[in-house]
């Protein structure tokens, strides 16, 4: 009897998981098909490299300003409603892109980044509770490190997909100055593939509304006026959680430049599928994650696996801003023998700085959390602002590309970043006041 209401249970849980898997493989896909639109929209408006940061600006800003929005608006319609609100959203900024693409005004693009940027913070508030409350406690970790595969695995599709429908043969080497006819045909060429993304969001967005998901019942809680105050007093009191905070910025700063930017840097470098270069760190990303799985708890610990994840940042930045371009050891050696192309190593580093990320925002959060109890819900909340370090790294990235440094040299803004998760992996984390 108690095995047939076991099977029941799992049946029950099975198409909540199934649509919350197809939903996090959706917001990777956004949010990866950045690192191939950024050097395409610099090839077609001619754009200099800060100018092209600003792209990944305006979609990462959205978190800043629409997290705590998103959160107040969930409570209002229910988590089912606000996935299916904030699928809508971004099916509305697909459909931008066509006037974009249409008028070839940067201003016009970098509004339907901040839309798609504000979808998909409402879906990611809604949707990341039902990892955690759709199963046993005990398991949520092997969730989410589920989910984390899918969306990184959708970071390994998007920029394959933006190539085979939008680029095509489409490119030209960097600085080339093309004809108005040719920025047309690269205009053109984005209008049906993103009206078909907007159909499709708009398709899930219904299936989504009238699914079997359960609704989330929240625990009932007191009027924030007074509480509110005084919990983000008492929060920001743990030097745990808001050096966790600020270990998260500068976290997502580095994951954005090196998933975002090598696109762009394999086009100053004169590489034709430089669209697919993305799909590269992520790969790097998703064999991070299985290693995670894999060794965590059972040989490294959460702190030692940070540490050893800052060290190999440390190490692959040097190599990526004092690398040889002309150099292709690394990929004669791992990708040119099963059939890849030769890619200089300064790329392959880049890439392989996904390797050293994908551990550290799992990492990071349980070492944050960490004994919070009832204030947990709020330390929540400001960690997942940290993700506005993907707005501010890679613009700081591109300023210093354009000053003198060059894209190979801005690369040392990583530098900083990852010392402090180095810092935060030995000591921040232990830290238990201010004092």
């Amino acid at each position: 009897m108690e095995a047939a209401a076991t099977q029941n249970v799992r049946r029950t849980q099975l198409m909540p998981m199934v649509i919350v898997a197809i939903l996090f493989f959706v917001l990777g896909f956004a949010t990866w098909l950045n690192g191939s639109l950024m050097p395409y929209l610099t090839q077609m408006l001619q754009l200099n490299t800060t100018q092209a940061a600003l792209i990944l600006f305006s979609f990462y800003i959205a978190v800043t300003f629409t997290a705590l929005p998103s959160a107040w608006l969930i409570r209002k319609v229910g988590y089912k409603n606000g996935m299916a609100l904030g699928i809508a959203v971004m099916m509305l900024a697909g459909l931008l892109y066509i006037p974009a693409a249409k008028t070839q005004i940067f201003a016009v693009f970098l509004f339907a980044q901040l839309v798609i940027g504000a979808g998909q913070t409402l879906l990611q508030t809604a949707v990341n509770p039902y990892v955690v409350r759709l199963g046993p406690e005990e398991t949520a970790a092997v969730r989410v490190s589920i989910m984390g595969i899918l969306n990184k695995g959708a970071g390994v599709v998007a920029p394959l997909v933006f190539t085979a429908l939008v680029i095509g043969s489409l490119s030209a080497p960097a600085g080339t100055e093309l004809t108005q006819g040719q920025i047309d045909t690269m205009a053109d060429r984005m209008v049906l593939p993103y009206l078909g993304l907007a159909i499709f969001l708009g398709l899930l967005a219904l299936a989504v509304r009238f699914s079997p998901l359960p609704e989330l019942v929240e625990e009932a809680q007191p009027d924030a006026a007074s509480a509110s105050q005084s919990q983000l007093k008492a929060v920001l009191a743990k030097p745990a959680l808001v050096l966790g905070v600020v270990a998260l910025f500068v976290y997502v700063a580095v994951e954005v430049i090196a998933g975002d930017t090598i696109g762009m840097y394999a086009l100053s470098l004169g590489v034709e599928r430089y669209s697919v270069m993305t799909s590269y760190t992520m790969v790097c990303m998703v064999v991070g994650y299985c290693l995670g799985i894999a060794l965590i708890p059972r040989v490294l610990s959460q702190q030692t696996a940070l540490a050893i994840s800052a060290v190999l940042g440390v190490v692959l930045t040097l190599a990526v801003v004092f690398g040889n371009n002309e150099s292709y050891a690394i990929a004669n050696t791992l990708l040119v023998p099963f059939g890849g192309v030769a890619l200089p190593d300064t790329l392959m580093f880049i890439a392989l700085l996904g390797l050293a990320n994908a551990i550290v925002w799992p990492a990071v959060w349980p070492l944050a959390l960490s004994g919070l109890g009832h204030l947990t819900s709020i330390g929540s909340a400001l960690l997942i602002m940290g993700i506005a370090g993907g707005a501010f790294g890679p613009l700081l990235w591109g300023l210093f590309s354009d000053t003198g440094l060059g894209q190979q040299g801005a690369y040392f803004v990583m530098l900083p970043c990852y010392a402090f998760i180095l810092f935060y992996a030995v000591k921040g984390h232990k830290l238990k006041s201010w004092k």
